[in-house]
């Protein structure tokens, strides 16, 4: 749920005394290239089990906060079902709510919209997710249940935007939710300022319009991001290689006017 943040922290520079990267960028969602790996749920006999989660893993739905694997946003989750199209998921770190989920299937059983609230910052984040079925639901379960490829993604503006600012020595990023990291091109990780996840960030420079960015958490890799700005430095095509899900997702970013 923050893959798209940290897309937006992961951002280029450039060795110029004023960069072609410097300014404010937005995401153009309607460039987004989403990954065709289908995500699977599972919810039946008051039972649910989310994408990626392994076999042995599932959770009552209940509504009641249960211990999940702990990571750097939630180590509690909730899930409950609203009615027979509808689940709500709510992850919490420390008994405070990260991130609000609401999953609803269509009447025909074949769509899905996915809207999550992320509070991890001051300011909440909206996203949008919509996708196709592309199997049939086990029989039995609640109609969530089966294998979604999502198409579409919209995100609220306040986590779309982001600011550069590049020197010879490194780059600085800030969101206007106060994320923000400041690192330097000698392969060291850097951390994100601001973000309960704690990530760190490690950039290369590939050419002079290109570069190649890692990020880890707690010693692992999370995923590559290779970022290209056009020639009229209006635009930065960007390809980010999620090493958890071994999926790749690509955009564009457009300048905004000053």
């Amino acid at each position: 749920m923050k893959i798209l943040l940290a897309l937006l922290l992961l951002s280029p520079v450039a060795s110029l005394a004023h960069s072609r990267f410097d300014g404010t960028w937005i995401i153009d969602a309607n460039t987004m290239q989403l990954p065709q790996k289908p995500i699977v749920y599972s919810l039946a006999k008051g039972m649910f089990r989310g994408p990626g989660w392994s076999e042995n893993l599932k959770i009552k739905a209940d509504g009641n906060d249960q211990k999940v694997p702990e990571t750097g946003y939630w180590d509690t989750m909730s899930v409950r079902t609203l009615d027979d199209h509808t689940v709500e998921i709510i992850s919490k770190k420390a008994g405070k709510t990260m991130f609000t989920e609401v999953d609803t299937v269509s009447q025909d059983g074949n769509s899905l919209t996915q809207v999550v609230k992320d509070t991890t910052e001051a300011q909440a984040v909206t996203i949008e997710t919509l996708s196709k079925r592309v199997d049939e639901r086990p029989a039995g379960s609640h109609v969530l249940s089966g294998s979604w490829r999502a198409y579409k993604v919209s995100r609220s503006q306040n986590g779309s935007i982001i600011k550069y600012r590049c020197t010879a020595n490194g780059f600085s990023a800030e969101t206007p939710l106060g994320e923000k990291y400041d690192a330097k091109f000698d392969g060291k990780y850097y951390p994100v300022e601001d973000d309960p996840g704690h990530p760190m960030v490690s950039v290369k420079r590939v050419s002079p319009n290109t570069i190649e960015q890692t990020s880890k958490h707690d010693g692992k890799i999370l995923g590559v991001l290779r970022l290209t700005v056009a020639a009229d430095g209006e635009t930065i095509h960007a390809t980010y290689e999620n090493k958890e899900t071994n999926t790749t997702t690509s955009y564009e970013m457009r300048k905004q006017p000053q």
